[in-house]
């Protein structure tokens, strides 16, 4: 494990929000929810983590019940057991990971564009009618 990550040890349990602005390494148990958006997240091979999952990168050695989204990779380990459904831009998984769930492998492309489709159908929505006060020249010829 890099020195640069914050450690969360095989004797601790977390239960709650978990959020950060560095990287984490988890060897020990988390329950709940995870937000590393700009960084990422390691489970060990002692770390077991039931939690929805927000990260940069994710790399699974140890088990992981919940939703994982990675903005660009998710690596399953050997020794790695989820039971998640993923969305990331890469998926790695190594000969004897066990994955039960769906993945869905978005391109770098589909994320900005998803966005731009969004942000369009709000401009199309049409604004709520003004009220019409005396004196207004609404309706008239």
């Amino acid at each position: 494990m890099p020195a640069e990550f914050a450690h969360i040890g095989r004797s601790l349990t977390i239960k709650g929000e978990l959020s950060g602005s560095e990287d984490l390494y988890v060897d020990g148990v988390v329950e709940g929810t995870i937000e590393l958006t700009k960084n990422n997240l390691v489970i060990g091979q002692n770390g077991q983590v039931r939690a929805n999952v927000h990260a940069k990168g994710v790399v699974i050695e140890g088990k992981v019940e919940g939703n994982i989204r990675a903005s660009e990779c998710t690596e399953l380990r050997k020794t790695a057991v989820a039971t998640a459904d993923i969305l990331t831009q890469r998926i790695v998984v190594e000969d004897g990971a066990l994955l039960i769930g769906k993945v869905n492998v978005q391109p770098e492309g589909a994320k900005s564009a998803a966005a731009k489709a969004a942000g369009a159908q709000a401009e199309a929505k049409p604004s709520p009618a003004q009220p019409r006060t005396a004196g207004s020249s609404a309706g008239k010829d």
